[in-house]
């Protein structure tokens, strides 16, 4: 699907509301097309969880989902409006943030989604650490 005018999204961030680090505390957009994906975890193409306990090769191959997600519905990390994030311990966050910065880092302009990131018990599989679903525009 091409379109003649990029879709207008805006990224704002209320003084107000303080300075976010990596996200934006709002976002709007004007589009046509809404991309709503599932959420990943860190299965491989084969259907093998990538990374075992290991929680930064997990965030790495979630992120790497969500890229080939995107690319398959003709999107990058630049439409990307929301994030909802998954985590099933609060003190992997800075590594979560590291493997985020390094998705964002690919596309120009940087991208900064609204996000919602939440602690829970466990996922869908006992082995997974980390779930992200995701809304792009386009």
């Amino acid at each position: 699907m091409t379109r003649d005018t990029p879709p207008a999204i805006i990224r704002i961030n209320p003084p107000e509301l303080g300075a976010p680090p990596g996200y934006s505390q709002v976002v709007t957009v004007s589009t046509s097309r809404m991309i709503f994906i599932a959420g990943q975890t860190a299965l491989d193409s084969a259907g093998r969880v990538v990374g075992g306990t290991d929680f930064a090769a997990q965030a790495d191959q979630v992120f790497r989902n969500l890229g080939l997600a995107l690319g398959a519905s003709g999107c990058t990390a630049a439409n990307l409006v929301k994030l909802t994030v998954f985590l099933t311990d609060m003190n992997h966050l800075g590594l979560y943030r590291e493997a985020r910065n390094r998705f964002f880092a690919s596309v120009t302009p940087p991208a900064a989604p609204a996000v919602t990131l939440v602690e829970v018990s466990k996922l869908y599989g006992a082995e997974f650490m980390i779930e992200i679903e995701a809304i792009a525009a386009e």
